[in-house]
């Protein structure tokens, strides 16, 4: 049905690699790969025919625990419109507590709609939620009231654009303020 490859690190695994927790949920732990380091990235894809045999509605979830005392992430998800895809794995972090246990690559056939939005499609809406918030806050210091309307130069887009390039030239963290 699905395989997986983590690159620079092993060939093809495909689903035999994984066990079966669930009716339509595997796990891959990957301390049974012997592998000379922790993998980066996977690359996870799915059979043409499993692909195509996928129910309408469904999608194929990836999910992936840095450790075992660690919650699963939702990496994204593939279906018959999106039949792979390569997804950055992360770290245990800098938690106060050591990471215990072996990572794990989970997979799960789950309802499409219920699924999040994959991780990135998260950073970048709190990315935009951000730059709207900062552009806001300059064009109320620019504001008068007229009527509960707010009233500003009508090239108040283009000085709060120059500000932000420049800020964003002198300060090469600046952009990465934005995401939270």
């Amino acid at each position: 049905m699905f395989g997986v490859v983590f690159p620079d690190h092993t060939f093809p695994l495909d689903a035999t690699a994984f066990a079966q927790v669930a009716p339509n949920s595997w796990l891959l732990d990957l301390s049974t790969l012997a592998l000379a380091a922790a993998p980066r990235k996977a690359v996870v894809f799915l059979l043409p025919a499993a692909a195509a045999a996928l129910p309408p509605g469904k999608a194929v979830a990836v999910y992936f625990q840095a450790a075992a005392n660690r919650p699963f992430a939702f990496l994204g998800a593939l279906g018959p419109t999106r039949p792979s895809a390569s997804f950055p794995l992360p770290e245990a972090g800098d938690e106060p507590e050591p990471a215990v246990g072996p990572a794990k690559l989970g997979v799960a056939v789950e309802d499409a709609a219920a699924l999040p939005p994959p991780p990135d499609e998260q950073r970048a809406e709190r990315v935009a939620l951000r730059v709207g918030e900062n552009l806001f806050n300059f064009m109320q210091s620019f504001c008068g009231a007229d009527g509960g309307k707010l009233v500003v130069p009508t090239d108040i887009l283009d000085r709060w654009f120059r500000k932000f390039q420049e800020r964003a030239k002198k300060d090469p963290t600046y952009l990465k303020s934005f995401d939270f």
